[in-house]
């Protein structure tokens, strides 16, 4: 049976195509950026100086406050700067840059072991001293999410392998070319929290990674694949709950209200990574793609500057309109292309200026598609004339702070209303007056 959920759209799956077909291959620049703020959370506090020599893991950013985590080189070589950059905040972001000296002089390891084996009191620990946050895009720190209140009980840990938005086949790659990995760190994640059930759900558009995952399965405890139908956000954590166990995330809530909690893949096998070899998460895979003559799925250093992976993809196959971090849906929009990844950098597409136009918005015809295919359940309508007139109130009123920004209602919009981009601002407002005290009026 493949499982989904209410609502949701179609975009073509054709993006996908320059690329899903690309074995994944490793590129090592000459330097690295490294910013401190690459989880949510306080950013990490820089623990090295100029003209210091560092090794490949060591700590360069020691983590600050709960949802702090470390940060690592990840090159060995000399630090030839500790400053503040302009990065992707409001603020400049505190960036140590490392010129690599191509010698991977690994800092001393510590490695666990087998995780069917370990102690399940240091999966935890050794989580957060790997510096692992969600590599799907949310960058929330792993270790906080699996340290549940003893009166939380977790039902099924759940493996996001849905890929769901547009571009995007690193994950795609990663379950083709390491699906043991991924499963030894689910299972991993599984004895650490004593959850029975892991679950690693998959589009049906990826036939060759179910394959590929559910003989990873085989033999292992309370580990199985269920295939889920191609719809987009099919990968959202309230989606995949609902389409594979059929619960509703409280609203408000987090996924452990509802006895789950959703890892992506690409944090699993990081996970195992930090286990069975002791390796801090230092590198990941990356999707480049679009207007670029050899689009790839690169491992890349974290730290690597957009603009040498742009190269080492052949350079731009046209002159670029747009550069941004994830896919076409929900991706970032970069600055410019002198920018570093960071752990959540999942793929870099270069869209043409004829791709990269915005559409003037239309006056609304009050069709309801918006509504029909909000996976939340949502009334977009409603809540874009709340933002549009600034009434936070009303906005809030109508549940906008439930919005996940999928995109879902602006890619279906005939009259090609800026929804997603209205709800966002309206999210960031209320989220500054509540860091204020104030009511939200």
């Amino acid at each position: 049976m493949k499982a989904t959920f209410h609502g949701g759209v179609h975009p073509a799956h054709s993006s996908k195509r320059p690329t899903q077909s690309l074995a994944i291959r490793d590129f090592v620049s000459d330097t690295v950026q490294i910013v401190m703020n690459m989880n949510i959370g306080a950013p990490s506090a820089p623990c090295v100086q100029k003209g210091d020599h560092v090794k490949l893991g060591q700590v360069i950013g020691e983590p600050v406050g709960f949802l702090g985590i470390p940060v690592h080189a990840s090159v060995s070589g000399e630090v030839v700067s500790v400053e503040p950059l302009p990065y992707l905040s409001e603020a400049p972001a505190m960036c140590v840059t490392i010129r690599n000296d191509f010698k991977d002089e690994w800092v001393e390891l510590h490695p666990l072991g087998n995780v069917e084996t370990v102690d399940p009191a240091l999966i935890i620990p050794a989580i957060k001293n790997a510096g692992i946050c969600g590599m799907g895009g949310a960058s929330f720190p792993t270790h906080v999410k699996l340290s549940i209140k003893p009166e939380q009980k977790c039902d099924y840990i759940l493996a996001n392998g849905a890929e769901c938005e547009t571009h995007l086949t690193a994950d795609h790659r990663l379950m083709l070319e390491n699906s043991t990995r991924i499963v030894d760190g689910l299972r991993a994640v599984m004895r650490a929290v004593g959850c029975p059930q892991g679950v690693i759900g998959i589009e049906d558009n990826k036939p060759d990674a179910i394959e590929a995952m559910e003989k990873a399965c085989q033999g292992r405890e309370g580990v199985r694949v269920q295939v889920l139908k191609t719809k987009y956000p099919q990968g959202g954590e309230k989606q995949l709950i609902e389409a594979i166990t059929g619960r509703q995330v409280p609203t408000g809530g987090l996924p452990i209200g509802c006895g789950c909690i959703v890892v992506n893949v690409g944090t699993c096998a990081a996970i195992a990574d930090a286990l069975i070899d002791g390796k801090p998460l230092v590198e990941r895979i990356t999707t480049v793609t679009g207007a670029v003559r050899n689009p790839a799925n690169l491992r890349l250093r974290i730290g690597t500057n957009v603009d040498d992976i742009i190269g080492e993809c052949g350079g731009y196959s046209v002159e670029p309109g747009k550069i941004f971090f994830g896919g076409a849906m929900t991706g970032l929009c970069l600055p410019h292309a002198n920018l570093p990844i960071a752990k959540s950098t999942n793929g870099i597409v270069v869209m043409t200026r004829e791709q990269a136009k915005t559409d003037e918005e239309d006056p609304c015809i009050r069709c309801g598609k918006c509504g029909e295919v909000c996976p939340i359940g949502l009334k977009p309508l409603k809540i874009k004339l709340a933002a549009d007139a600034d009434n936070i109130e009303a906005a809030k009123k109508l549940h906008v702070m439930d919005c996940t920004l999928c995109g879902s209602c602006s890619f279906i919009c005939p009259a090609r209303r800026h929804l997603t981009a209205a709800f966002k601002v309206a999210k960031q407002k209320i989220a500054a007056q509540a860091k204020k005290g104030g009511s939200g009026k």
